[in-house]
């Protein structure tokens, strides 16, 4: 399998990973390792996709019903795949919080000490909405966080309409830097970018992983990340945080 471990300092017990497409048993257009249930793959197909990444992990990860909202859940032991919500935080020990994308921005945080952890799935709409916000309200008060942004599309390839930049610049009009003008009427967004400006107004000043740059857009690598906006028929990868 080809992960993507975060490379960022946190203490020796709190687990991540991200998937990429590599790995699983899905054939086209979800080759390979796809772990979404709802795209269209064949059930047993991804049954056996998330076993191997459950195996991989050694964490049991929990898939959430994404509807694009800011509604944050905790998890435990007993808690099922399919509760919807955007975001997820537990403090129980070997349960994944994980969030599923194929251009969306998972975003991963924890506390500095590790009492805690959280995952928010990141697309523009969820991020408006503050989805960013509810994860990190639920993780200790007080703490110094830590956050890693994942592979999502990026500032080269995100074509958006005014309507998307008016939901992030009439909120904060220090947020107009993330949108470049394109063809008439359309704008290019940093979607990576934008969540920064939300960790920094919610005081998390250590932000790792996704710096906007090519190697980290799921438009322009198809071989390595699934992308919605791109192929239009796709599977899903999956970024997980859990206390090992």
């Amino acid at each position: 399998m080809d992960f993507i471990v975060p490379d960022w300092p946190v203490p020796p017990h709190v687990k991540a990973a991200c998937s990429t497409r590599a790995g699983g048993v899905s054939p086209a257009p979800y080759d390979s390792l796809n772990l979404g249930d709802h795209v269209g793959d064949d059930t047993a197909h991804v049954a056996a996709n998330r076993r191997r990444f459950e195996e991989a992990l050694g964490a049991r990860p929990v898939y959430m019903n994404q509807v694009h909202g800011s509604r944050s859940v905790e998890l435990w032991e007993g808690t099922q795949h399919g509760v919807t919500a955007d975001a997820c935080f537990t403090e129980s020990r070997g349960i994944a919080c994980t969030v599923m994308v194929a251009d969306c921005l998972p975003v991963l945080l924890c506390d500095e000490a590790g009492r805690a952890v959280a995952a928010a799935h990141a697309g523009w709409r969820g991020l408006a909405a503050g989805v960013i916000e509810s994860a990190h309200a639920n993780l200790p008060r007080g703490a110094n966080v830590m956050a890693w942004l994942g592979p999502c599309i990026g500032p080269e390839a995100f074509e958006v309409g005014p309507e998307v930049k008016a939901a992030f610049v009439d909120l904060e009009s220090n947020d107009e830097g993330h949108f470049r003008a394109h063809a008439e009427g359309k704008f290019l967004a940093d979607l990576a970018g934008l969540a920064r400006s939300r960790l920094r107004a919610l005081g998390v000043a250590a932000v790792y992983g996704n710096d906007g740059s090519r190697g980290w857009c799921t438009a322009s690598n198809p071989s390595r990340f699934f992308s919605h906006r791109r192929d239009r028929v796709s599977g899903r990868f999956a970024a997980a945080i859990w206390l090992g």
